[in-house]
């Protein structure tokens, strides 16, 4: 009998310890091969040009229970910025622009995130360019949470956007004529550690 019950309790102890695993915050690394950052802003009135940036780094973490408990920090290197016109992506690397000698990086630091629906977030933080940080939220959407098929490793992928003001980290050459407002599109997959 005594055997029994030293069964009955491993069993239930090894049931709550895999709940405990799985309610666990999970960490995954943010995959630069599958991770696009957009700029997007109005040009003359006449069109919206975009330009892209490349090889962000970072890490989430996110909590399916406690959605508030995630996290996110990425860095991104400003000088892989490319607006498809080369004399624009030129201008971009100088001081007038990003001024990426002294300032290589963008980075994003989460300080809140907030669940608005099944798998969409705000996701609110500090955003640094060109040396300035500011507040900004993100609005975010859970495209897909499970195995990657090709890695076997768990994997994680969001969709997210914002609006910014250019000129709030000194990026304000020839506004108004082109836009201030500049949108940012991003999408990433990210696997666990």
């Amino acid at each position: 009998m005594q055997y029994k019950k030293a069964t009955i309790g491993l069993a239930m102890l090894s049931g709550l310890t895999a709940l405990s695993a799985i309610a666990e915050p999970m960490q995954y690394n943010i995959d630069a091969d599958h991770t696009s950052v957009v700029a997007s802003w109005e040009h003359f009135g006449f069109s919206h040009p975009t330009a892209t940036f490349d090889d962000a780094s970072g890490v989430i973490t996110f909590d399916d229970e406690n959605p508030q408990a995630s996290s996110i920090s990425v860095t991104l290197p400003v000088a892989t910025v490319d607006s498809y016109v080369e004399k624009l992506t030129e201008e971009f690397l100088g001081k007038d622009y990003f001024n990426t000698d002294a300032y290589p990086d963008a980075t994003f630091k989460s300080t809140k995130v907030v669940a608005t629906g099944d798998n969409s977030f705000e996701v609110h933080g500090d955003l640094t360019i060109k040396g300035t940080t500011k507040q900004v939220m993100f609005e975010a959407t859970l495209n897909k949470q499970g195995e990657h098929p090709m890695t076997k490793k768990q994997a994680i992928g969001f969709d997210a956007h914002t609006t910014i003001m250019r000129s709030d980290f000194g990026v304000d050459k020839y506004v108004p004529n082109v836009s201030d407002e500049v949108m940012l599109r991003i999408t990433t997959e990210a696997q666990a550690k």
